[in-house]
């Protein structure tokens, strides 16, 4: 009976590494091929963008304002983001499957976990800082100051932390004895906690829980803010002013909009039965990918202080002509 334990206990603790397998219908060279390519430009094209957005912000001093301390944030945690899960996505297309140990797997999925929730609490202290700048104008010195943005941003990124601890610590406890094949890109939380052995039901659903959490109480925020913003907007006398104040709100609400219709996409397809696996595979891989591709693209396009600030340094670096 004892030896028998003793092997039980071999076999409850026999996963010492996980194996990351990719997408099960784009196994063969070809389709290697194109995802790598594919992917590869993706990362290039964000770390492009959100470092162009950090050097304008860094080097222009008229831009050194709460709303920018807050967009140069959103831009810092969208390579930090992508760069949790890329680089070791397009190992995995070069190699065809790719060996995590089982410590390197549950830290990427805390890192996943933790920075999906603190970007979702940024863009709400975003919505935040318009509410108080345009309903609260007055009181915005005394309320938003560059220091005060940083210290909110550090606030997000603990409470971050926190909504992902308790599901992974969780996660963690589990014993994986059988299959060691993750059907993923990356160490994604859903799909390593399918292979624990044991009722993983209620760890699910808190799990659920506490994302729909993440999710919805900063959208509620978000769209309460929007409402006063709208109100009090229509207050202001002048069409300039309104339109102003519309085309920064507008910008803000892109942004947002893009994070949180992925986000509900994902979660939504999860639960659809016929769900193929390669189409929730692909869900998670564009939740990650997509708002940090389209944040600086709709901030340069739609921000007129970061299009000016962007020529301005183009013509110093004699980009564009002088006298354009």
């Amino acid at each position: 009976r004892l030896f028998c334990s003793f092997k039980d206990t071999i076999k409850i603790t026999s996963v010492v590494e996980f194996v990351i397998v990719g997408f099960p219908g784009f196994r063969d060279i070809e389709s290697r091929k194109t995802l790598l390519t594919v992917f590869l430009t993706v990362y290039l094209c964000i770390l492009l963008g959100n470092t162009l957005l950090i050097l304008i912000f860094t080097s222009d001093k008229s831009l050194h304002t709460p709303m920018y301390v807050l967009v140069c944030g959103l831009a810092v945690l969208d390579i930090v983001i992508t760069t949790n899960t890329i680089p070791s996505m397009l190992v995995l297309f070069i190699l065809g499957s790719r060996s995590v140990s089982f410590v390197a797997c549950f830290t990427q999925t805390t890192f996943y976990s933790c920075l999906f929730c603190t970007e979702s609490f940024i863009l709400s202290l975003m919505a935040y800082d318009r509410y108080i700048a345009i309903c609260n104008p007055l009181h915005y010195p005394n309320l938003m100051n560059n220091g005060r943005a940083l210290k909110l941003m550090v606030c997000c990124l603990m409470a971050g932390l926190l909504c992902a601890a308790p599901s992974v610590g969780v996660a963690v406890r589990f014993p994986y004895c059988g299959s060691n094949k993750v059907i993923q890109c990356f160490c994604d939380y859903s799909s390593v906690l399918m292979l624990a052995c044991g009722d993983i039901m209620v760890t699910s659903y808190i799990a659920l829980f506490i994302g729909l959490s993440v999710l919805l109480f900063p959208l509620i925020y978000i769209l309460f803010s929007y409402v006063r913003i709208i109100s009090s907007v229509l207050k202001i006398s002048s069409s300039e002013g309104r339109l102003k104040a519309f085309y920064t709100c507008g910008t803000h609400l892109l942004v947002i909009s893009v994070f949180y219709f992925v986000a509900a996409s994902v979660f939504i397809s999860y639960r659809i039965p016929g769900t193929s696996v390669d189409m929730r595979i692909m869900g998670a891989i564009i939740q990650n990918v997509f708002p940090a591709l389209m944040n600086p693209v709709i901030y340069c396009l739609r921000t007129k202080e970061i299009r000016n600030s962007l020529e301005k340094t183009l013509r110093k670096c004699k980009v564009l002509p002088q006298n354009m």
